[in-house]
């Protein structure tokens, strides 16, 4: 399986998709309950429909921060009936598939990008599955918080995500979109991680 259909379109933002991830997180946490670290484990909702304002592909972003990561089969076990299934992504190397790319000012272990990427087709869910300890799983909180706090960059972030829309309509491949939002993240990674700090 790949990613959900025309990944690039963009919608305004709506209300109801906080609401939606909170009661998706609640019955995720509930399913994956006896699961190792589960216990210890941050369920979140990340990405531009998290951050009230910004326009955004109607995919809900979910991330689950657990220690050990848990199996591709025990997840698969526990959320398949739910319309969860592992991503394959466009290409073997497609970028937050099986492990992020690393960024960051810190030094880590390479293991420590090592995630698994879940997708309800239907329900338009992207559910993120990354260590605990994953430089990349705190980056997606702090640059969340960090839009929904200075909506000078929450604009400035939707306009480069409507060029880049415009841009990738009908593309096939869905990874050039995601490479091309990192170039801004790049832009910023120094600044969100001074504000998430302090």
């Amino acid at each position: 399986m790949g990613q959900p259909s025309n990944p690039a379109e963009l919608h305004e933002y709506d209300e109801s998709w906080p609401v939606r991830a909170a009661d998706l997180l609640r019955t995720i946490r509930e399913r994956l309950a006896d699961v190792p670290g589960a216990a210890d484990a941050d369920y979140d909702h990340i990405g531009s429909t998290s951050v009230p304002g910004l326009a955004a592909k109607p995919h809900l972003d979910l991330q689950i921060r657990i220690s050990p990561l848990p199996s591709d089969r025990d997840v698969s076990a526990r959320l398949g009936d739910l319309g969860f299934e592992r991503a394959v992504g466009a290409r073997p190397d497609s970028p937050g598939v099986h492990r992020d790319i690393p960024r960051g000012s810190e030094p880590v272990d390479d293991a420590m990008w090592e995630k698994s990427l879940f997708v309800n087709v239907s329900e338009r869910v992207i559910l993120h599955v990354r260590r605990r300890d994953s430089p990349w799983g705190r980056y997606a909180v702090w640059f969340r918080d960090w839009l929904r706090a200075h909506d000078g960059q929450r604009d400035r972030y939707e306009a480069v995500k409507r060029r880049l829309s415009t841009q990738e309509v009908g593309a096939a491949d869905y990874d050039d979109y995601t490479r091309a939002k990192t170039e801004y993240l790049d832009d910023v990674q120094a600044e969100f991680e001074e504000w998430a700090r302090a």
